[in-house]
Formats: structure tokens, sequence, C-alpha cells
């Protein structure tokens, strides 16, 4: 094996005239403090939020019907969180009929409703706000809808904060 000496006045722990274990110590300062840095700034923003993250299951969706009385909707669903401040929500009617419709708002089409976007939590209000990116019903896209949120154990309750919306969906934690 040939191994080249090492010129006089160099040793393994330099560089071009720059000592190694300094510049180690950087790097390593570096990538052990940015990534906290930008992770602090998602955890501020979402401050509060850390409870809705996860994955939730559907277990009950109340909604009024055509007479105006509060009734259980046959449905299924799944609702994401992300911690980086994304959501996901996908819920379906088993039995749907011509078209649900639990207030003025449009939220499903053929019995299902699929969109997904980012969210920021007011922890002091008890609300996260979903910025709608896309849905299958499109005239949701671009729209902050306003949630309010309960949390107790693995049960989260969700209803509208809007005055003319009576709908509200316990979802549990997977």
């Amino acid at each position: 094996m040939n191994v080249a000496a090492e010129p006089a006045g160099t040793s393994p722990n330099q560089l071009k005239g720059v000592p190694m274990k300094p510049l180690l110590a950087f790097c390593a300062a570096f990538l052990f403090t940015i990534p906290g840095a930008v992770y602090g700034q998602a955890d501020l923003k979402h401050s509060g939020g850390n409870d809705l993250i996860g994955a939730w299951k559907l277990m009950e969706l109340d909604e009024p019907g055509p007479d105006g009385k509060i009734k259980k909707v046959d449905s299924s669903g799944m609702f994401i969180f992300s911690p980086d401040g994304h959501l996901s929500v996908q819920v379906m009617d088993r039995t749907p009929t011509a078209q649900n419709r639990a207030g003025p708002e449009q939220y499903s089409q053929g019995g299902y409703e699929a969109s997904y976007g980012s969210y920021t939590v007011d922890e002091h209000a008890h609300t996260f706000t979903f910025h709608v990116e896309g849905a299958l019903v499109r005239s949701l896209v671009g729209k902050d809808l306003v949630r309010a949120f309960e949390i107790a154990g693995k049960r989260m309750i969700v209803k509208s904060i809007r005055k003319d919306e009576h709908w509200r969906v316990v979802w549990e934690r997977y």
C-alpha cells in the first residue's frame, strides 16, 4: 500500500492552514442550531396546536335534517393534522341523500367531503383556522374556515363558529 507522506509542518488536524477541531465544532453547532431554529418557528406558529397533531377517526357527525332537527349521519372519516401546519380531512356519508347540507356552506358532493390545506391555531379562543388549498367542492378553495375545538382525553369535538351552521363532529385519536 502506497501512502503519501505528510508535508513537513502539517498534521491530520489541519486543512490548508485551518485547524480541523474548531472547524468541526463550528459545523456541528451550525447543524444542530439551524434546524432547531426552523422547527422553533413552526412551533411558535402553531403554538397550542400540539394536541391537534395526529390522525383522528370520525366517531359521530351530527347535522340538521330537512326539518331542522339535529340528526346523526351514518358516516366514516379521517382528519389528519401534521406538525408542520398542514391538514387533510375526508368524510364519507354511508347513505347519502340528494345533497347533505349542514348550513349555508356546501362541504360535500355526492355524500363525500375531501379537502386539504394548512391550519393555524388560536389557543386562547380554542379555534383553528383551516386555510383550504384544495377540495372536492371547488367553491371552498381559498377560504379560511374557522372551527371551534375541544379536546378531552382521546376525543375531539369540532364545530363551526358560524351562527348559521349547526353541525358537530366527534373525532377520536387513532
